[in-house]
């Protein structure tokens, strides 16, 4: 498990203006040394793929993007040995019963609901936080 300082997070939101929102909630928490955002799976899957980048610490996807959904990645990174042990967590506006079964399944760490203001945003990194510090104790 990573240590809960200068983590790096990748996030997966092809929303702009709550990529914007979320993009600064991490940016503004202080265990957060690096934040990276992609606009879709693909790119998410193409920077895993990718050698030359380090692999996250942790990473987030919306659910609800095109072509490909976060499910559909995070069954592609949960069955990828280099990248299997990154913990993984979704956010998504659906509170679908179905969707947070099949996360629990593959090993996701938490299915966060999607807050409406930007001062509930601000939990997200905590949530995370919070998680992976009980994992690891």
């Amino acid at each position: 498990m990573p240590h809960l300082q200068n983590l790096h997070i990748i996030i997966a939101e092809d929303d702009t203006d709550d990529a914007d929102v979320i993009y600064e909630t991490f940016t503004n928490n202080p265990n957060f040394g690096k934040v990276s955002l992609v606009a879709n799976v693909e790119e998410l899957l193409s920077y895993l793929k990718d050698e030359s980048n380090e692999n996250p610490d942790v990473i987030l996807t919306d659910i609800n993007m095109p072509i490909i959904d976060g499910i559909e990645a995070l069954q592609v990174i949960l069955n990828t040995n280099d990248l299997k042990s990154i913990p993984c967590f979704v956010y998504s506006t659906s509170i679908n019963p179905a969707y947070k079964e099949k996360c629990d399944l593959m090993g996701v760490k938490a299915y966060l609901i999607k807050p409406y203001s930007f001062e509930a945003f601000e939990e997200i990194p905590k949530s995370i936080l919070n998680i992976i510090d009980q994992e690891s104790a």
